[in-house]
């Protein structure tokens, strides 16, 4: 643990992955383990793992700032599910890391407290908005982190950190003590140096919980080999067309990946998801709309700091103008897409061509078990290259967002042997049928474990 917080303090004043440290609570868990281990008495399997933790998540008596002005001084009452669970195991949080202001971003510029870097290149973005915890993991200052994915928000930053990072079945991990951004699209997901990690992880953080309604049970065990080894592989084409703006690079590396599942014995045959082109126009209507109810709650009464003024109204508008650009502009759409007379015309139709597009992958998952596509249409950007263009940011997520939009497990992992010019990895990701974790992590293992750098 120690070591762990000596590369913290050699290398988080660039990289700035971490908004707040718990060093005095972690190397005294890791005591008690230590303790145990002498004693020879058993331990459970991620006992004194050091992991790091999305900013937008509670621990009890932590600060828990979802990156914002707004939550800049509260404080933590109760453990999330996830976190209670990881006690269980004796695991050790080191700290909480950056994200953009309550998730919404892909770049983590967008957090009250400045940006995080990407450690293999301090000049460009880490991918967002669970870049804290990607870049974390990537520049060693933590074994494992937990994210969350709401659009792409662990597959993102994975993929721009050259790490694993997986969004799990929607349901599949409790979002109970999650601060919520988009309700019906939030999920809480591992991410880690290896397939294998991020397995380990999900499994001790899955499962139902009674605090959530919506959780569910789904399977964690990965496949033997025979069974990874008999999966068929789609390649959707809609995902390499010129109209979805991929970079030369990435349909390269891509491939690469492809060709290296074909010499691994798995069959791929080509699919279609032809309503793709559709999903980033439908998220962006559904979940502004969830966005500005769940942000509804920070009013200057009820969380962070309490407003001042002496009238209603007056409280209302100082406390909403702790809240930075991103979220104010999610406010704006959602409160219009609900509002009288737009509510038919934008959110009930969006609401239809999220139906669409999960038929597409039923469908497609009729003739194979997993989809293998890209995760980002470019490699990662430079700091600031992007941050005053809010359509282009929200194109980042043209890839990620269908998964989404379905409530789909994806695994995003850095194609094996491949670089851009600029030294980047890049990172494709497997998709599978709702319920079918164990499936898309056991033949992500499969290709971890059996393809060399």
């Amino acid at each position: 643990m120690q070591e762990f917080f000596r590369v913290i303090r050699a290398r988080d004043g660039e990289v700035k992955a971490y908004l707040s440290f718990s060093e005095e609570g972690a190397v005294l868990q890791a005591g008690k383990v230590d303790a145990a281990v002498a004693a020879n008495e058993p331990l459970p399997p991620l006992a004194g793992v050091p992991l790091a933790v999305k900013d937008n998540m509670l621990i009890a008596g932590q600060p828990a700032t979802a990156a914002s002005r707004m939550l800049e001084r509260y404080t933590a009452s109760y453990d999330a599910t996830v976190i209670a669970k990881l006690k269980e195991q004796s695991a050790v949080f080191l700290g909480k890391t950056n994200l953009d202001e309550f998730a919404m971003g892909v770049s983590t510029e967008h957090s009250a407290f400045g940006p995080t870097r990407n450690p293999l290149n301090p000049d460009y973005v880490p991918g967002g908005s669970s870049g804290g915890s990607a870049a974390a993991v990537a520049a060693g200052e933590a074994l494992v982190a937990l994210g969350s994915d709401t659009a792409g928000s662990v597959r993102h930053p994975a993929a721009f950190c050259g790490i694993v990072g997986f969004r799990p079945t929607y349901g599949a991990v409790s979002r109970h003590g999650l601060i919520a951004m988009a309700s019906s699209f939030d999920v809480i997901g591992p991410l880690g140096n290896t397939v294998d990690d991020v397995v380990q992880l999900f499994d001790v953080i899955r499962g139902k919980d009674p605090f959530d309604a919506t959780s569910v049970d789904v399977s964690g065990a990965l496949p033997d080999v025979a069974a990874v080894r008999g999966m068929r592989i789609g390649i959707p084409k809609e995902y390499f067309s010129s109209e979805g703006g991929v970079q030369k690079e990435v349909v390269e590396a891509v491939m690469q990946a492809k060709r290296q599942f074909e010499e691994l014995g798995f069959e791929t045959r080509e699919i279609s998801l032809p309503h793709t082109k559709y999903a980033v126009a439908a998220y962006y209507v559904i979940m502004p709309a969830e966005a500005s109810s769940n942000l509804a709650r920070y009013d200057g009464m009820r969380y962070g700091t309490r407003a001042d003024a002496r009238e209603l109204a007056a409280a209302y508008r100082e406390a909403r103008e702790r809240f930075g650009d991103e979220p104010r502009r999610r406010i704006v759409l959602g409160t219009f897409s609900l509002s009288a007379g737009y509510y038919d015309a934008y959110y009930a139709n969006a609401q239809r061509v999220r139906q669409l597009i999960r038929n597409d992958f039923d469908e497609a998952f009729r003739d194979v078990d997993v989809i293998l596509a890209p995760v980002t249409a470019g490699e990662p950007f430079k700091l600031g290259e992007k941050v005053s263009d809010p359509l282009a940011l929200y194109m980042e997520d043209v890839f990620t967002t269908p998964a989404s939009l379905a409530g789909l497990p994806a695994l995003s992992l850095p194609v094996k042997g491949y670089r851009t010019k600029k030294g980047f990895p890049i990172g494709f990701q497997l998709m599978g049928r709702r319920g079918a974790d164990g499936s898309v992590l056991g033949i992500g293992n499969f290709y971890d474990t059996n393809v060399s750098d």
